[in-house]
């Protein structure tokens, strides 16, 4: 018996020290693009890039073609 309390309390104590913790990513400013035919991307500042005077969003899994917006940097929720 004392040994099965021994287990549990040792168990107890070994995942209650255990932290997990993902790193912080910076993602940049907030921003949005406003495009020529009047719709708005919101995303950060990271996500952008230019390449042969293009300019693209890079997403997780896709990659969008933003020539012509103008950028603001402006909070959003």
């Amino acid at each position: 018996m004392i040994l099965s309390v021994g287990f549990f309390v040792f168990r107890y104590y070994y995942l209650s020290t255990i932290k997990i913790e993902s790193p912080e990513e910076n993602l940049g400013s907030q921003v949005v693009i406003h495009l020529p035919d009047g719709k708005e991307v919101f995303t950060y500042e990271n996500y952008i890039f230019e390449k042969d005077g293009r300019t693209y969003y890079k997403g997780e899994r896709n990659t969008i073609d933003l020539t012509g917006g103008t950028v603001t940097y402006e909070n959003w929720e």
